[in-house]
């Protein structure tokens, strides 16, 4: 067995350029933890803004020698400390949060909690899989930060988006009534979610959530007294006309998770993949989600 691995991690942020592919020492899992084989980790718009430097500038991170890229995962166990009750073999996919580390998902394989991960239903595919986890959970949280509709009128910017997709479905679950605002030729993949949908802003909402990360302009959108969700850490913008303003933060939530990717296999939440790419490639497919227009996830197969 080998004793490196290889993972993808920037030292200077410079954009996609700056990504580099090093060689690592293996970890044996401590208690409560599990060594997973990775077989795909996807690619977000934060891998994007953390590679671009947008969270060593803001302070929230403060690495010596480099910083992990990648948040979701899905792979098979290798390897289980002390007190795991997952098998070896079994098929998981999971989140990495927060931005100071040193490490992340874009790699051969990962150690961490067991209580972070969620076994992946049958019928689901770990390319598809690795998908869920960040955007899954990201919406969960954001919605639960909105709390119950209660009928009450819901926007939710780039509605045709990873995150934001999972909004409109859970949001209408939790009793919104949901409009997506995204581009014209998103409208039937919007509408097929159960939602209204609109490419105009004018007009002003309950609540927003900001699955593209309008920030001010989308807080222009909400009603006086309403609620608007960011979904940019550090940079809330400033509330006004006593709207409230919460700013997601995705947390790991292995329980949570489990149910987002039975929701998934179901076919109750989108999941789309748009391309598969081995690891060497992770600065063609930043690029290529830099220019805009890709709709369903970039994967990483190591």
């Amino acid at each position: 067995m080998s004793t490196t691995f290889r993972t993808a991690v920037v030292r200077t942020t410079g954009g996609p350029d700056s990504i580099e592919i090093i060689d690592v020492p293996v970890v044996e899992p401590g208690p409560g933890q599990v060594r997973v084989e990775i077989a795909g980790a996807a690619v977000n718009p934060v891998d994007l803004a953390l590679a671009a430097g947008v969270f060593h500038r803001l302070g929230l991170i403060d690495q010596p020698d480099h910083t992990g890229l990648g948040w979701d995962f899905a792979g098979t166990v290798t390897a289980a400390g002390p007190d795991v009750d997952i098998p070896v073999g079994s098929r998981v996919a999971g989140l990495v949060a927060g931005f100071d580390r040193d490490f992340g998902t874009y790699a051969e394989q990962l150690v961490v909690p067991a209580s972070d991960t969620a076994l992946v239903p049958d019928g689901l595919d770990l390319a598809t899989a690795a998908t869920v986890p960040l955007n899954g959970l990201a919406a969960d949280q954001l919605v639960d930060l909105l709390g119950d509709g209660g009928g009450r009128s819901l926007l939710v910017t780039g509605a045709a988006g990873a995150v934001g997709a999972n909004v409109v479905t859970l949001a209408q679950d939790r009793d919104w009534r949901v409009t997506g605002l995204a581009r014209a030729e998103d409208e039937k993949f919007v509408r097929g979610l159960g939602a209204d949908f609109t490419t105009q802003t004018a007009r002003a909402w309950d609540a927003v959530a900001d699955g593209a990360a309008l920030q001010e302009q989308g807080l222009t959108l909400v009603r006086d007294g309403g609620v608007f969700v960011g979904v940019q850490p550090g940079a809330a913008p400033a509330g006004e006309r006593g709207v409230t303003v919460r700013v997601l933060v995705a947390q790991p939530d292995g329980a949570r998770l489990a149910q987002l990717l039975d929701s998934t296999a179901s076919g109750h939440l989108p999941a789309r993949v748009h391309a598969v790419v081995p690891l060497d490639r992770v600065a063609d497919a930043h690029r290529a989600i830099a220019r805009g227009g890709v709709r369903g996830k970039y994967v990483l197969q190591p």
